[in-house]
């Protein structure tokens, strides 16, 4: 056996069937076996590899025993030559392996390999080639003093960036997307230290490769994608923790008990300082813009009512202006938040709407106040006109000041290019229409021209879908290299498959378009969810007494406090009904359909998904009176 492959998976179904789809064709004509190691997976990992790929050996773990034992898992049930540890969420081309070998067997002396590496919209990934984390390494790469200095061999050396990425060279650490390593070498280094559970498990086992009188290479005459590049993870608090977690305890086992001592004292204050600039940043991003509008807000009616009352020559009570000026403010923030306007601040329809409909809740409840609490329609009426003038243009003014930097926005509708056979294309075009994706146009090419960089700024393509049924992973990633700097979205369809691969990670279910998957796992589509099964709990509660003649009627008063505290949802997934496929919702006190018990396992499903895909608060009053009626 010349290659023995391992792939551990947690959750990213649809990832790994495209890096599988991938390592078959870049294995054809040579000895290789491919082991799936499973960390208790809730997808449909298990049986996607059973039945698309049954040649794959896979390992079933009952729990999530984390990367590096995984790893050792399936490298207790290898015979190749040569180990490679590849990530899921990758895709190889077809002339990787066979170049990686060729490389290793006229080099004895490496015994470890890493390649450049590209993320999702093509961009070249630093960590392709890193160095060892020193204390003073670390500093440099925590404190980002490494950006200022690129290409400075000390100040950079985390990610070497004194080494070109066109040539190969010898390195200190490989990535743990990608890890060629000999067999042999393994076998006299040891495999990966189940100390680490996630992350430093590669800086520790190339560590050790070098240590054991080996060499490590960068290695650039072959590329892969891999989604989830470190740019994607670093914001997390939680990455963070981890990772430099596992670098402390690289540090006890590989530095002077000094130097160990420095670096775990840098670890936690880096963990401190991007928890404490993560925290404001949430603050500032979330609160400000709503703080603004209702400090604003409260100075127009304050404002409107000081110039009536002095036109009118009226003396108004002006602490029952301040609480209705607060009420009102309140109103409006809840309107804007369940309306998702803070969601796109670009377009002021949604605020609009949330000003409109504030005020007419507003007047509608001041006519039913007593009249010695009254003071003046004329003052709610200049406050909301005020407001529709005026806070728009703030929003506007937010927006490019904060958001847009300058940059032309793009539109909501994209011009979309699909590259592949005419068969593929009429597939993914109707694939297309049927998840109402966002198109202005829907363009075909069988090849791009040889000037393809005029021809997208020219027809101003937005999206590009590669067909991988007709495009070869090289000329993918030959193809998202080149157009990086284009602006352009990259998608991959996989070949019979109902889904499409997203362009930059693989955080979430969002991040792939499926055909029975749409809005609903939007922001704005959950927040009108929770509110509508708020506003229906509260319409049951006050008619519960005459909803006690039906079962159904007797059903919903009975599961009105599970609502409320958000345990269930008024409409949901047909009950005992896997969804794991689907996103996730909370479950409901009814269904779609109160006939599902007359469907089969197919129709249930499709019956879900259509629920799932074509979601609007509408479909769930119309189910919902539908079951009470």
């Amino acid at each position: 056996m010349q290659l023995s492959i391992i792939i551990v998976n947690y959750n990213v179904q649809h990832f790994l069937e495209q890096c599988l789809s991938s390592v078959e064709k870049a294995s054809a004509g040579m000895q290789v076996e491919v082991i799936v190691v499973d960390n208790n997976s809730v997808d449909q990992s298990l049986s996607m590899v059973r039945k698309k790929f049954p040649r794959v050996k896979l390992i079933a773990n009952k729990e999530n025993v984390g990367f590096s034992k995984a790893n050792n898992q399936g490298i207790a049930e290898t015979t190749g030559k040569y180990i490679l540890l590849l990530n899921p969420d990758t895709l190889v081309k077809e002339d990787t392996f066979s170049k990686v070998i060729e490389y290793m067997d006229d080099h004895e002396q490496v015994g470890g390999l890493g390649v450049k590496m590209f993320d999702g919209s093509g961009k070249l990934l630093p960590e392709s080639k890193r160095g060892l984390p020193t204390p003073e390494t670390s500093f440099y790469k925590i404190s980002g003093l490494y950006k200022l200095f690129p290409k400075n061999g000390r100040i950079n050396r985390y990610y070497m960036g004194n080494l070109s990425y066109d040539e190969n060279q010898e390195i200190e650490i490989l990535s743990g997307a990608f890890m060629f390593m000999r067999k042999t070498t393994l076998d006299q280094v040891g495999w990966l230290d189940e100390d680490f559970f996630m992350y430093g498990e590669d800086v520790d086992l190339s560590w050790r490769i070098i240590q054991g009188g080996w060499k490590n290479i960068y290695f650039a005459d072959t590329s892969i994608i891999h989604y989830k590049g470190e740019s994607t993870k670093k914001g997390s608090l939680n990455y963070v923790y981890v990772f430099y977690n596992a670098m402390g305890i690289f540090a006890k086992k590989h530095f002077s008990k000094g130097n160990a001592s420095s670096f775990t004292l840098l670890i936690h204050l880096a963990i401190w300082m991007r928890a404490s600039l993560s925290f404001l940043r949430r603050i500032i991003s979330t609160s400000f813009l709503p703080l603004a509008d209702i400090g604003l807000l409260f100075g127009i009616i304050h404002l409107m009512a000081t110039v009536y009352s002095q036109w009118q020559e009226k003396n108004f009570d002006f602490s029952i202006i301040q609480i209705y000026g607060a009420l009102y403010c309140l109103l409006l923030f809840l309107s804007m938040y369940l309306s998702g306007a803070y969601l796109e601040i670009k377009k002021n329809k949604r605020t609009v709407n949330a000003i409109l409909w504030t005020s007419f809740i507003t007047l509608l409840v001041y006519s039913l106040l007593p009249e010695t609490i009254r003071f003046s329609r004329v003052v709610i009426l200049l406050s909301s006109f005020s407001a529709l003038l005026v806070i728009p243009l703030w929003h506007k003014l937010f927006s490019f000041l904060f958001i847009q930097k300058g940059k032309k926005e793009r539109p909501d509708l994209k011009r979309v290019l699909i590259l592949g056979s005419d068969s593929e294309f009429i597939r993914i075009k109707q694939f297309l229409n049927q998840t109402n994706y966002p198109c202005l146009s829907i363009e075909h090419s069988l090849e791009l021209p040889s000037n393809s960089k005029e021809y997208f700024r020219v027809n101003q393509i937005q999206e590009l879908i590669f067909c991988a049924k007709d495009v070869s992973s090289h000329e993918i990633i030959k193809q998202m290299n080149s157009l990086n700097l284009l602006n352009l979205e990259f998608k991959i369809a996989p070949p019979e498959s109902l889904f499409i691969i997203g362009s930059q990670h693989i955080q979430s279910n969002t991040d792939t378009i499926f055909v029975s998957v749409n809005n609903i796992t939007t922001p704005l589509n959950k927040r009108q969810k929770r509110a509508f099964d708020l506003f229906c709990s509260f319409i049951l509660l006050l008619c519960f007494p005459l909803l006690l003649v039906r079962t159904n009627q007797r059903k919903a008063l009975s599961q009105i406090p599970a609502v409320l505290i958000g345990k269930k949802s008024w409409i949901g997934y047909t009950p005992r009904f896997n969804a794991n496929d689907l996103p996730q919702l909370q479950h409901g006190v009814f269904s779609p359909s109160n006939q599902w018990h007359l469907l089969n396992e197919e129709g249930i499903h499709q019956m879900n998904a259509l629920y799932a895909k074509d979601y609007t608060v509408w479909n769930d009053l119309r189910v919902l009176y539908k079951h009470l009626s």
